[in-house]
């Protein structure tokens, strides 16, 4: 869905380095995938094919945190949006 969207924050040696990967098109869905020792994010389209996808070593993430979309925007997203615009 449209605003889906997975930060992942990664150890780089004494430093830390942060990634967004978010559906940008309407149907696109961001998918997680763990297993021999890589983590790989995904964003894909209604048919299941990658449109773009990022890959990490497992043990050099420090978060891994999914931010999915909202239904209806909270009011304070609606002012955020819109500052002229208040409630």
């Amino acid at each position: 869905m449209v605003g889906d969207r997975v930060e992942i924050v990664v150890d780089a040696g004494g430093r830390t380095q942060s990634w967004d990967i978010e559906a940008t098109r309407a149907g696109r869905r961001v998918e997680i995938t763990q297993g021999r020792g890589v983590t790989e994010v995904s964003e894909v389209t209604r048919g299941g094919n990658p449109v773009r996808t990022a890959r990490f070593m497992s043990s050099r993430v420090l978060a891994l945190v999914e931010h999915p979309a909202a239904d209806r925007p909270t009011e304070d997203e609606i002012t955020r949006l819109h500052p002229a615009r208040s409630a």
